[in-house]
């Protein structure tokens, strides 16, 4: 195996663990600090992953980038990437549509460019056997190398770009999706004053599901900003295969309205959640 120079784009709290599986992997990992928060360039040092000072310099200096950043800024990473006129191979590990990875495989294969197509099943991994990154395309199968000693497993899903991002916006599609159907209803039988009615009913069908349902509404507030564009890019992806994406855009509209709380200290009461799904019905 030869060592590469590979970039990271972003090393949030997923995009490190990307990176550190890299690194594990016998590779250089590289980043761009300029621009970033305090929390990101903590987790560069603790990590030594090395500061090429600008996107245009680390489109130089790495044969291999990796895109991990939200899902509405994935095509603008991309176009970025591209105007530095880099040359090697580019993968978007993204909560992306299969039709916009195949857009950017189009630009990037215009442009002289490997592209190779992900999608990352899971929370941040540092334990191997609990997140997998799935990658499709020609180049896919080379890029395997990058991430052999985990602990971010991975698996070819085939050789024509979209197929790793339509498997990732299925499993959200159910995963993320359930959750904000389970805000909604919480917050519908808050305003109709029936949520204790409704959380015992639960609780004789399914043990202990009420506090768990409370549970996910409660914790999926730090990410509801985040997973508010996967919901559209997985109704898009609904969209494009014949069935109808309105689900998704009303859960993208359930997790715009609690995205606030991403900064919140703690984690917030779940009448505090519910109480700003209810009164955003108004804004």
């Amino acid at each position: 195996m030869t060592k590469q120079k590979i970039g990271v784009i972003n090393p949030g709290k997923m995009g490190i663990c990307v990176a550190s599986t890299i690194q594990n992997s016998g590779h250089d990992v590289y980043w761009v600090a300029e621009g970033r928060s305090p929390q990101s360039r903590q987790r560069a040092e603790e990590f030594n992953l090395s500061d090429a000072g600008s996107l245009a310099a680390l489109c130089e200096t790495c044969a291999v980038i990796v895109s991990v950043c939200p899902p509405h800024a994935a095509e603008e990473v991309a176009e970025q990437v591209l105007a530095c006129a880099f040359q090697g191979v580019y993968l978007d590990v993204n909560a992306i549509a299969p039709q916009r990875a195949i857009r950017m495989g189009q630009a990037m294969a215009r442009a002289g460019i490997g592209f190779v197509d992900g999608g990352i099943i899971g929370a941040p991994a540092w334990k191997r056997g609990k997140t997998w990154l799935y990658l499709s395309g020609e180049n896919a199968r080379d890029a395997l190398a990058y991430f052999s000693e985990g602990p971010l497993e991975t698996s070819l899903v085939g050789d024509d770009i979209g197929k790793a991002s339509a498997l990732k916006m299925c499993y959200a599609a159910y995963t993320k999706g359930t959750t904000a159907l389970l805000c909604g209803i919480l917050a519908t039988a808050e305003a109709m004053g029936v949520r204790s009615e409704l959380e015992t009913q639960w609780s004789r069908n399914w043990p202990n599901f009420d506090e768990q349902a409370g549970e996910k509404v409660r914790n999926v507030t730090a990410k509801a900003w985040r997973f508010a564009g996967e919901m559209a890019e997985i109704a898009a992806t609904f969209r494009e295969a014949g069935l109808p994406g309105e689900f998704h855009d009303a859960a993208e509209m359930i997790y715009r309205r609690i995205a606030d709380f991403k900064d919140a200290s703690a984690t917030p009461a779940l009448k505090d959640v519910l109480t700003k799904l209810i009164q955003s019905r108004s804004s």
